[in-house]
């Protein structure tokens, strides 16, 4: 369905990536968004074929642009993203419990032990910058 060869629309090939695909492969990633980089990677790259496989793009076509064309976000600020919003419901919540869980001091950068807090204060990947320089020329030259 979302093949080289498919004569659905590219929306629709998005659209069902968004809702079927990616729900799979970052469930529970407030909790492994800090993982090792490997096996943030192998999701990484899922979504690189997914992309090039969608749009028939050529090999020498970008990851970044491809993303920037879908409105794709990397795997990497998607899981930052959904770590920051639920952190900032876990704070808000009734429940003092689930308050006091959410609201942990994260370990020096240093230390060995990393916690799911510490995904959002890791600065962004080589990936995630040169993409939203693409969104931020992008909007620029629309805005104009």
């Amino acid at each position: 369905m979302i093949g080289r060869k498919s004569i659905m629309s590219l929306r629709n090939k998005r659209t069902l990536y968004l809702m079927c695909i990616r729900p799979v492969m970052t469930y529970a990633c407030t909790v492994f968004a800090h993982a090792a980089p490997n096996i943030i990677k192998k999701l990484q790259k899922i979504q690189n074929k997914f992309c090039r496989q969608t749009t028939d793009a050529h090999w020498c076509v970008k990851n970044s642009v491809l993303h920037g064309d879908l409105e794709l976000p990397i795997i990497n600020k998607f899981m930052k993203d959904a770590s920051k919003r639920f952190f900032d419901m876990a704070q808000n919540h009734p429940n003092p419990l689930i308050v006091s869980a959410a609201t942990y001091e994260p370990p020096p950068a240093h230390h060995f032990l990393r916690r799911p807090r510490n995904i959002l204060s890791d600065p962004p990947d080589a990936l995630t910058s040169e993409v939203e320089k693409l969104a931020d020329a992008k909007s620029m030259l629309i805005n104009q």
